[in-house]
């Protein structure tokens, strides 16, 4: 007669269960890896809190302070007069601009993939109807979603473009962030990446290459000083004195200087670095 030995038929059970501990085990330190979807999901920040109090400048004037006052600096032969607006200039003034001699801007139109500008179309087409060319732009949030995402959401919310020679390509505001650590909590890779994903998103959506809109302390400290945009994105800079200064590497020109977050009517007045018949050029693209 045959012994039963004590344990014996519950080997295979304890088999079992140690493999489906191992394969939970192993599954679960997946999940904390760099990289995978449980580590991007708990790493997005939450959307934008104030974005009405977020415009092309906000941090710049708040970071690297404006210049003190007087009378602004001299305009070369070959520039043309520009503003930019957000929600926070509520319904602005065109007339009285065009009359300063105003004749070009950009709307800040869209942040993250949760806001648009209640404003959006008394300034965008306000602009445009006064006779002057026109643009939007994006306030960058790269913490809450891809480049992709939000170069969609821009696209789908007042960034398209059209080549009706008074429509300018839409524009990246990318700087300081206003919600906590100033790079985004990114790597200088990291955010670079962010950026290529974005304009190669809006390029496909539109046809044009996006204007990029930084300043050069924050993109070095951000960047690394990157140098992978100069040749393709024309550069919107700020800089409140009496030049637009040193450049981010990559770029030997700037396209668009904002000199002021103080000027008449708006406060964030810029100058187109060109002729007009120029920014009639980078408006058809």
């Amino acid at each position: 007669m045959s012994v039963l030995r004590s344990g014996s038929p519950h080997r295979p059970a304890r088999s079992l269960a140690t493999v489906a501990g191992i394969l939970l085990a192993l599954f679960s330190l997946l999940l904390g890896l760099p990289g995978t979807a449980g580590a991007a999901a708990a790493q997005r920040a939450p959307e934008p809190s104030h974005p009405g109090q977020d415009w092309a400048g906000s941090q710049i004037a708040r970071h690297e302070g404006t210049a003190a006052g007087g009378a602004p600096p001299a305009a070369p032969l070959a520039s043309v007069e520009g503003v930019d607006v957000s929600s926070h200039n509520g319904n602005v003034a065109w007339s009285t601009l065009w009359n300063s001699g105003v004749r070009f801007a950009y709307v800040k139109a869209t942040e993250s993939t949760s806001y648009t500008n209640p404003y959006f179309a008394q300034q965008y087409n306000g602009s445009y109807n006064t006779g002057m060319i026109r643009g939007a732009y994006h306030f960058a949030t790269p913490n809450t979603s891809s480049g992709a995402a939000q170069a969609k959401y821009f696209a789908d919310h007042g960034g398209g473009w059209s080549k009706d020679g008074r429509t300018l390509p839409g524009a990246l505001d990318m700087e300081y962030n206003p919600y906590g650590a100033t790079c985004y909590g990114l790597s200088a890779a990291g955010l670079v990446n962010w950026m290529k994903d974005w304009f190669a998103t809006y390029k496909a959506r539109t046809g044009r290459d996006a204007v990029l809109y930084t300043s050069t302390n924050w993109w070095k400290q951000c960047t690394g000083n990157s140098a992978a945009f100069g040749a393709v994105n024309p550069l919107w800079i700020p800089r409140y004195g009496s030049s637009a200064g040193e450049l981010p590497a990559g770029w030997g020109f700037h396209t668009i200087w904002q000199y002021t977050s103080s000027g008449p009517t708006v406060g964030d007045h810029n100058r187109f670095n060109g002729a007009m018949d120029r920014l009639r050029a980078l408006a058809n693209g």
